[in-house]
């Protein structure tokens, strides 16, 4: 096969992975948002983590909230667990790898913050943990992953949102969630700034 035809291929098949998913992830995001929205109204704050990635994809989001998406407003109080390398590595050192998300959201989560977890097979033990420690702080909790949830999809409650990429290849998923995460900050920029219809 061409290399032009392979890279051809991996545009159509991201395009179509995002088609799929729109109807799937569409009501689940406005949820999201509005979810968010209260929380900020409220004087809370979102939380944000992930690994590799989405740990990217955490950061990513975090700087959208607390800068701006693609319209002028206030910034939102938002923090990037994933950041920190002295905190991260000190948790991995003294505790476990596990932990590095858990221990942070047990110090600066309070109850009605919001936590977005970001995995894309929804088994990254930091991540089960962190929602974990989530649930017990009183934190709502937005999971995007992908497949079929893994562990992510059996923690979640009612009062969680529940956003799951129905497809198999990571590079796809993350894909589909980084439009995720766009349409998640343009639906509170939009609750927000009042230009919902």
């Amino acid at each position: 096969m061409p290399l032009s035809d392979r890279i051809l291929g991996h545009f159509q098949s991201s395009a179509q992975t995002a088609l799929d998913a729109a109807a799937v992830l569409a009501p689940g995001i406005e949820q999201a948002a509005r979810l968010i929205v209260h929380a900020l109204a409220d004087g809370n704050k979102i939380l944000a983590c992930g690994n590799g990635g989405s740990a990217a994809d955490a950061q990513h989001f975090a700087a959208t909230m607390i800068n701006r998406f693609e319209q002028e407003r206030p910034g939102l109080a938002a923090i990037a667990l994933t950041t920190d390398t002295s905190t991260l590595t000190a948790i991995a050192n003294d505790y476990a790898y596990d932990q590095i998300f858990a221990r942070q959201i047990k110090a600066l989560g309070q109850p009605g913050d919001v936590l977005l977890a970001i995995s894309t097979s929804g088994n990254s033990a930091n991540i089960l943990q962190a929602v974990g420690a989530a649930r017990a702080r009183g934190i709502h909790v937005i999971a995007l992953t992908g497949r079929s949830g893994g562990g992510l999809a059996e923690q979640m409650s009612e009062s969680d949102v529940f956003l799951c990429v129905p497809a198999e290849s990571t590079a796809r998923i993350q894909e589909v969630h980084l439009l995720a995460i766009h349409c998640l900050c343009d639906a509170v920029d939009s609750v927000l700034l009042g230009v919902e219809e």
